[in-house]
């Protein structure tokens, strides 16, 4: 009995990320690691055979049919793989199965749910929450995760979402900051160093020193002391004297 030669056109592969991307008519695809497309697309990974499982352009990776080359000519302008592939990945569509999708929702939710934890405090207690009653609000509040969006662009409309649409009391935390420096350096500086604050509690200007007591996102803490560092030569100051939460 013949022995049935599998076409030479046909390639096999399994537990692949898919890019597809449809031009001249037709679909093509490329089979590539997991998680390296978007390191890819990051810059994050620059070797394209870190990327792809096969240098190889398909027409159906999970049927293993290569792309003609005459067909990858006519739709790209060249017959050049790597070229065609760069394009690929950087103007295709990612393919992920069900199981993967819900999978990366699940950690995105976690994701989310852990900074919101971090940014956030209940008012009595002035305490943070667990994760996993912040995981527990975002589902009573029906919050809809973005698939294509990070973790922290979903942050503030979540909070917001929790604060309205949850039985979860929860306000954000604010950082109560000290700033002084020389009268001298306050009088060019003082409105960048306060234009980011939540609330001003003491604004007082000295002979010598100009000191603010300040509510402010901790975001900004790092921003007013890059300030300080470079317009005031080591003669301002930043320091966090507690945190406390806001509406």
């Amino acid at each position: 009995m013949p022995k049935i030669q599998q076409p030479s056109n046909q390639i096999k592969l399994t537990n692949v990320s898919i890019v597809r991307l449809k031009k001249g008519g037709k679909r093509f695809e490329i089979a590539c690691y997991k998680n390296k497309v978007q390191e890819w697309r990051t810059g994050v990974e620059t070797n394209l055979d870190d990327v792809l499982q096969i240098s190889n352009v398909f027409v159906n990776v999970s049927k293993g049919e290569v792309a003609k080359t005459g067909d990858l000519a006519k739709a790209f302008g060249t017959a050049d793989v790597s070229e065609i592939v760069k394009e690929i990945l950087k103007k295709g569509e990612l393919q992920v199965g069900d199981k993967e999708r819900d999978h990366d929702l699940t950690a995105l939710r976690k994701e989310i749910a852990t900074l919101v934890a971090e940014k956030c405090v209940e008012p009595a207690t002035q305490r943070p929450y667990p994760v996993g009653m912040i995981e527990k609000a975002m589902a009573e509040a029906g919050f809809s995760v973005k698939q294509n969006k990070t973790a922290k662009s979903q942050v503030s409309e979540c909070i917001k979402q929790l604060q309205t649409d949850s039985n979860l009391p929860i306000q954000r935390a604010r950082m109560r900051v000290r700033v002084s420096m020389p009268t001298a350096d306050s009088k060019k500086l003082r409105e960048k160093v306060t234009e980011g604050a939540e609330k001003i509690e003491i604004d007082e200007t000295g002979q010598e020193e100009w000191e603010v007591v300040m509510l402010i996102d901790p975001g900004q803490f790092r921003i007013i002391n890059e300030l300080l560092q470079k317009e005031c030569k080591g003669r301002g100051r930043i320091e966090t004297m507690s945190f406390a939460a806001t509406n």
